[in-house]
């Protein structure tokens, strides 16, 4: 099969699809990776890296959409990259089509095949290729958090941890999954005051045991959140429903309890964002305020720290490529049924049942 491999073209996304670790599975199986001109280059991997393990690399995304089967990506395709897939394609990359209507009608009108990281699942009904990511994200969410807390940077102008004699910083965390319990590890790991959401008791209960009594555990419940909201300095929205927009777990209305100038850091903007004021940010603009509440909403977290995540999301993601590539892409979707749970869209119809009912769309596009 001929698996290519273009760059990323998203604002401040330095990630690739694969190492060159990734091209040699590949390459020594027989099949062809085509990687375009420096899509590795933010990522510190060279052309050549690439090219000695069996690569073929090509001047530009033209060349490699024109010639690739299979084509991997990180980030959703950009409205340039939609142009480029043809019927006979299959695209395979994180999409969160929950929340870019736009983008699942041009993938829609494309014809091409479109499986999603974020939506395959395992024998378990995890999330193998979301999981790395959303680890990295919730670290980086608790490192960013603390950053935008500095006075300089706009925020209130306290120390995570505090110092002897004063107090940490009051962290919530609401949501207990693979972002919430990174990010709250961090935040323990800071010295600061961690309370972690969660509506699932027997998570809690497992974060509970994770923590070794660390952080506070609390059920998830609209009252709790308001509760806790006059005495946080720092808010990091975790919340996921697999395939849907993630819903509002703080209103604007809200804002008001809050102290001026704490931090919201929203993990689901991906999704959509939970909370009511979020909306996309990037690395280069990455905070904006609503009633004087600092908000984070990067949509690509992950792609600050480039060398720690493709390495992490390749190590996720080279099995199921390994086995749309030996297999082909309609057998591999038979065999699998955790792979077929990542097919979003196929012959200009939405396939995956939450991402079709958070769109209203269904069928051909308009």
């Amino acid at each position: 099969m001929r698996i290519g491999v273009p760059t990323e073209i998203k604002p401040d996304e330095y990630r690739v699809a694969i190492t060159p670790a990734g091209v040699r599975e590949l390459s020594s199986r027989g099949h062809e990776v085509l990687v375009q001109a420096g899509a590795g280059a933010g990522s510190a991997m060279d052309d050549e890296h690439f090219t000695a393990q069996g690569a073929q690399v090509l001047p530009d995304a033209a060349s490699v959409f024109a010639e690739a089967e299979l084509v991997l990506k990180v980030k959703e395709p950009q409205p340039g990259e939609v142009e480029m897939l043809r019927p006979e394609q299959t695209l395979f990359t994180y999409l969160h089509l929950a929340a870019e209507p736009e983008l699942a009608r041009g993938l829609m009108r494309s014809g091409a095949t479109c499986i999603a990281y974020e939506t395959v699942t395992d024998s378990r009904g995890h999330l193998p290729l979301l999981a790395p990511m959303s680890e990295v994200a919730g670290k980086i969410a608790t490192q960013a958090g603390a950053f935008m807390l500095e006075r300089p940077l706009g925020g209130r102008g306290i120390l995570l941890g505090g110092v002897p004699g004063v107090a940490a910083a009051t962290v919530l965390v609401i949501g207990g999954g693979v972002v919430g319990m990174n990010a709250a590890f961090i935040a323990i790991g800071m010295e600061a005051d961690v309370f972690v959401f969660d509506r699932s008791v027997d998570r809690l209960r497992e974060l509970d045991v994770a923590f070794a009594g660390r952080a506070s555990t609390v059920y998830s419940s609209a009252l709790a959140i308001e509760e806790m909201l006059p005495a946080a300095d720092l808010v990091i929205g975790a919340v996921l429903v697999q395939g849907a927009r993630a819903p509002h777990v703080i209103s604007r209305s809200q804002l008001a309890l809050m102290k001026r100038h704490a931090v919201l850091v929203d993990v689901s903007i991906d999704q959509g964002g939970c909370f009511e004021t979020s909306r996309p940010t990037t690395h280069s603009n990455p905070t904006y305020e609503v009633d004087d509440v600092t908000h984070y909403c990067v949509t690509n977290m992950p792609g600050a720290v480039p060398i720690t995540s493709t390495h992490a999301l390749t190590n996720a993601t080279l099995p199921y490529v390994i086995e749309l590539a030996e297999h082909g892409i309609e057998a591999a979707l038979e065999q699998s049924p955790g792979l077929r749970m990542g097919l979003n869209v196929r012959a200009g119809e939405i396939i995956h049942p939450a991402v079709a009912e958070a769109l209203e769309l269904s069928g051909a596009p308009s």
